[in-house]
C-alpha cells in the first residue's frame, strides 16, 4: 500500500513529555507530567477527533479510559487499541462495563482465536490485520481501515513505541505536545529511533504556535517529511 493510494485519517499525535524529552520515569511512572489546564487541553483535543489510538503497552501500564472528561463538552471517540496478540485484560477500562462497545482492538492474525471470542463476547470490535516486520500491526493498513469505517481524524496518545513507529512510516500530519517544566534525565524518551542519519531527512515543524496552560507550554504544529 502505497503514499499515492492510501487514504486515512488526518493523524495528530498528542504526548505530554518532561523539558528534557521524557514520557515518563525509567520505571514507568508518568502521572501526572502536565498540570490540571495542559490536561483539559488535552481532553479537549480528543473530544475533536474521531478516535483516539493508543498501543497495548499503554493500555497495560496506565489502564485509561480515554473518554472525555475534565468538564469537558463533546462526544467520547471511538477508543483504538493496537493490540497484535490481544492480551489486553478484559477488566482493562477501555473493555469492561460496556465501554467495549466504543472500542477497536486492532490485532493481526496471530492472535489466539480464544481471544479473539472473549473480546468478542464483550461488545468490541476486532480488527485482523497484517502484521509488520517486528510483529506488530501493521500501521498502513490499520490506518486504511479507519478511513473505511468512516473515522476522520485520529488522535494518538501513545506510548513511544507507536509514536515513533508512526512517524517513522510518515503517518503523522500534526503534533500538539506538552512540555512539563520538569527534568527527570534518564527516563522514557518521547520519540525513538527514526532510522535518520542525515539531518536534511529529519522531520520539520510547520505551522507552530506555542500557548502557555499553567505552567507548561503546548506546542502544535503540522508536519512537513524532508524527504518527500
Amino acid at each position: 500500500m502505497d503514499d499515492a493510494t492510501l487514504m486515512r485519517p488526518l493523524v495528530t499525535v498528542s504526548y505530554a513529555q518532561t523539558l528534557d524529552g521524557r514520557l515518563a520515569t525509567s520505571n514507568g511512572s508518568s502521572r501526572w507530567i502536565s498540570a490540571n489546564d495542559s490536561l483539559r487541553f488535552a481532553h479537549k483535543l480528543r473530544a475533536s477527533h474521531d478516535a483516539v489510538v493508543v498501543g497495548a503497552k499503554t493500555v497495560r501500564r496506565d489502564d485509561p479510559r480515554l473518554t472525555v472528561r475534565h468538564n469537558v463538552e463533546g462526544e467520547d471517540p471511538i477508543r483504538v487499541v493496537t493490540d497484535s496478540l490481544l492480551r489486553t485484560s478484559l477488566s482493562a477500562k477501555v473493555l469492561a462495563n460496556g465501554a467495549a462497545e466504543g472500542t477497536i482492538l486492532a490485532a493481526t492474525e496471530n492472535a489466539p482465536d480464544e481471544r479473539y471470542e472473549e473480546v468478542s463476547a464483550l461488545g468490541a470490535k476486532i480488527l485482523r490485520l497484517p502484521g509488520d516486520p517486528d510483529g506488530g500491526v501493521h500501521l498502513r493498513s490499520l490506518m486504511a481501515e479507519l478511513h473505511r469505517l468512516g473515522v476522520a481524524s485520529a488522535m494518538v496518545e501513545g506510548g513511544a513505541t507507536l509514536i515513533t513507529a508512526l512517524l517513522r512510516e510518515r503517518l503523522v500530519d500534526r503534533i500538539a505536545v506538552c512540555i512539563a517544566p520538569k527534568i527527570l534525565g534518564r527516563g522514557i524518551e518521547a520519540v525513538g529511533d527514526l532510522g535518520i542519519h542525515d539531518l536534511e531527512r529529519c522531520v520539520v515543524l510547520e505551522n507552530i504556535s506555542l500557548t502557555t496552560y499553567g505552567p507548561d507550554i503546548v506546542l502544535e504544529a503540522d508536519l512537513a517529511y524532508c524527504d518527500e
